[in-house]
């Protein structure tokens, strides 16, 4: 038991001066012993560890009061990799986007392929093609218009997905962890992130895309909540006898807009609803949800946003969540 109380203290020490490092970029050893209020002993001994992996790499050797020079040690962001891929539409083409990004958030590569229909041999090609190319790959972040459920995408506006093992399969052929993340969910997590919301607040995403049913995602207290397998926020089941796949008038989307804004807002009281939509202009937007507002009361008055940013939001959604599965995890060792 002692073995393991100390094995699961050295855990925390070495990610410890690991979360420091990526901060600060560059430390001396006293340096890191000050930030992380352990002893340069200890310290001495995790930086071994961490330069032995290739985590960091020796900088350059510094002057230090009279004494001698301090060697200064670098993160290395590229230690570990991720690869996001987006499977998405772009003016009705069918496309996956690949990026490659490593622990500083930072954009190493970016390629588009265009998929006319989903082929499940031409992803792991890709998958095999940046694998090759970067082997620091560390996970896989694929974000998805639809929701695996216990590994088996169940729900999907893409109909060649439905039935697709994803993880199961990509995880067995090339032994990396895979993460899937629906689209709307990331896209809402993306706008989060990049406007800093107060914690407590709950955002709402919904995404109307050109010609597929809407779906929303839900932001609360810095997570996102997705119900029973994962399936909240599938509101094109709402009964609203629309057919979304085929052309509609503006007057009938409008009004199918305003009342899921309703539903959903007397449902879940959100502080604000994001709008991803591409079909009409925010002012006639919003001018037609004000008008419907005068004629439905509500309990809850949320701020409605229109976003036209909704790839940019889940590209930013997709990096961080990915960013999050390559941190360590503690492994309490017996």
């Amino acid at each position: 038991m002692k073995k393991a109380s100390a094995n699961l203290m050295k855990e925390i020490n070495l990610n410890n001066v690991r979360q420091v490092m990526k901060r600060v970029e560059t430390a001396t050893k006293p340096q890191l012993a000050s930030l992380t209020k352990l002893s340069v002993v200890t310290v001495n001994s995790l930086i071994k560890e961490l330069y032995m992996l290739g985590e960091l790499f020796e900088d350059e050797t510094v002057p230090s009061n009279g004494g001698r020079p301090a060697l200064t040690y670098k993160y290395n962001y590229n230690f570990s990799l991720g690869l996001i891929l987006y499977l998405k539409e772009n003016d009705g083409q069918e496309l996956i986007s690949a990026a490659i990004i490593n622990l500083k958030n930072d954009l190493l590569a970016n390629e588009q392929f265009v998929m006319p229909t989903f082929d499940r041999q031409r992803l792991f090609a890709i998958i095999e093609h940046f694998i090759t190319l970067y082997p620091s790959i560390k996970v896989i972040g694929i974000g998805i218009p639809g929701q695996a459920v216990n590994g088996e995408i169940t729900v999907s506006s893409h109909h060649e997905l439905t039935g697709f093992r994803m993880i199961e399969e990509i995880e067995s052929r090339f032994g990396l962890p895979v993460m899937i993340e629906n689209d709307v969910n990331a896209a809402i997590f993306g706008y989060a992130m990049k406007h800093e919301l107060e914690a407590e607040q709950c955002i709402l995403g919904i995404y109307f895309p050109m010609k597929y049913p809407p779906g929303m995602g839900i932001y609360l207290n810095g997570e996102i909540i997705k119900g029973k397998n994962g399936m909240s926020g599938e509101i094109k089941f709402l009964p609203l006898s629309l057919d979304w796949t085929l052309e509609m008038t503006k007057e009938r989307f409008v009004q199918a807009v305003c009342q899921i804004i309703h539903t959903v807002n007397v449902v879940l009281a959100p502080d604000k609803i994001v709008i991803y939509q591409y079909r009409l202009d925010a002012d006639s937007l919003m001018a037609a949800w004000e008008a419907y507002r005068r004629h439905h009361p509500m309990p809850s008055d949320p701020e409605v946003v229109l976003k036209q940013t909704f790839q940019q939001d889940f590209e930013a959604g997709m990096r961080s969540l990915t960013l999050k599965e390559l941190e360590p995890a503690l492994l309490f060792s017996h």
